[in-house]
């Protein structure tokens, strides 16, 4: 049976989550495919309100982005927030922009009311590498102040910065207090655990391999079939082929991280002394934070190929010993990796397929708490409020071009004009 993918948060997982495979065909209210944070969070707020709801995972609960990634909570969108003023003017900006920071405060408030034991810390920095890059942060703290209102952002300079960071590779940054990370999978094994109380039963193994639209859709597996008034598509970039429609304008990219040994608690606090978030904001970026038992889990690199990069560890070390020397001698005991869901715009994909098929997608490594609201919209949707998650579907998107053959190689192309602007 699959498990896990080996990481430290599989290492260290508080919860030990074990369903059983699908083996007989059911009618239910609400069959959601994918049983990450979006699908979890779905689940959690569609049984709270009475309906009858079954989870169907290809592997284990959590397996996918939702356990794996680097736990930044952050505002906004990874497309951020003018891209989304340009397409959809501002007034739709505005109320998408409150609906991020309602993302993280739902957030908080789901892991206060079920207890979930997920290291939730507060603060994170976009950080400087470069001039462009501050006068880049400058403008937009600048503009989240006057145009959306949002004042908990604080420019840093290089001494400020240093004061909270001991790295010399920037100039400064830009200080979020409403921002922060966790450890995604205990927060994902935790939301399961919540809907599971409330009544949603979860299905492991159980790969969806088709569905049926109509007035009843159908989810199949390969060893049974559920049918239902409402489903869900929650698998983001793990859903390959089970919906073309909406396959064709995500892109599945890897992205890795690393975790060092212990440092030991003091140690640990030298690298970053208020414990918050780190992310650089080059188009191909680092980002990086501290464990609760006191590791650095540095995360960066990207591939395009669907391929693991040779010596991934290693390539790994380089880049976080680059940033910290002084960890020279310290040694790596994880580094792992996985797929992030991302869009060409960057911007979320949420929609409907023949009008009682849902689906989110495409959170563009931005998802931490946008997929917890994600799933809340989708139930919201379902009772009956649809407002704030019809808006999201006015977001335009595009195929990626090339198709399935050539869609990769004519993105990494695009990507090596990126990364040779962040070099320069």
């Amino acid at each position: 049976m699959t498990q896990h993918p080996d990481s430290y948060y599989a290492a260290s997982a508080n919860l030990d989550l074990h369903y059983p495979a699908l083996e007989q065909d059911l009618d239910v209210d609400v069959c959601i495919v994918g049983a990450g944070i979006t699908g979890a969070s779905a689940a959690l707020s569609l049984a709270e309100k009475g309906y009858k709801v079954v989870v169907l995972e290809a592997n284990k609960v959590g397996w996918g982005a939702s356990g794996r990634s680097g736990g930044q909570m952050i505002f906004g969108y990874a497309c951020e927030q003018e891209k989304l003023t340009r397409l959809m003017g501002h007034s739709a900006s505005q109320s998408l922009w409150q609906t991020s920071l309602a993302a993280m405060n739902l957030m908080r408030s789901r892991i206060k009311q079920h207890h979930i034991e997920c290291d939730l810390v507060e603060g994170h920095v976009h950080a400087a590498m470069k001039p462009r890059h501050m006068k880049e942060l400058a403008d937009w703290q600048r503009s989240l102040k006057n145009d959306f209102g949002y004042s908990s952002l604080r420019m840093w300079d290089h001494t400020q910065l240093r004061q909270q960071l001991a790295s010399d590779a920037y100039i400064g940054g830009l200080y979020d207090s409403n921002s922060g990370h966790v450890h995604p999978l205990n927060y994902t094994l935790g939301l399961v655990r919540a809907a599971e109380l409330a009544g949603a039963t979860f299905y492991e193994h159980s790969a969806v391999t088709r569905i049926e639209q109509g007035a009843t859709p159908i989810a199949f597996t390969d060893r049974a079939r559920v049918r239902c008034r409402h489903l869900l598509l929650c698998g983001n970039a793990y859903l390959s082929g089970v919906a073309p429609d909406i396959e064709r304008k995500l892109m599945p990219v890897g992205t890795y991280i690393t975790a060092t040994e212990p440092l030991g608690a003091e140690r640990a606090q030298d690298l970053i002394r208020n414990n918050m978030a780190v992310a650089d904001i080059n188009f191909v970026l680092d980002y990086f934070r501290l464990s609760s038992d006191h590791r650095l889990l540095f995360g960066g690199r990207v591939s395009y190929s669907g391929r693991e990069p040779r010596h991934l560890a290693s390539l790994m070390g380089q880049r976080l010993r680059h940033i910290f020397p002084q960890l020279q001698d310290v040694a790596q005991q994880y580094t792992w990796g996985g797929y992030v869901g991302i869009t060409m715009n960057r911007a979320p994909h949420f929609g409907r397929l023949n009008g009682n098929v849902y689906f989110a997608q495409g959170f563009s490594g931005h998802g931490i708490a946008l997929t917890g609201m994600a799933g809340f919209l989708m139930a919201e949707t379902i009772a009956g409020s649809a407002e704030r998650f019809d808006l999201f579907c006015k977001i335009p998107h595009h195929d990626f071009p090339g198709g399935r053959l050539l869609r990769t190689p004519a993105l990494m192309l695009a990507m090596t004009w990126y990364r040779l602007r962040d070099w320069l």
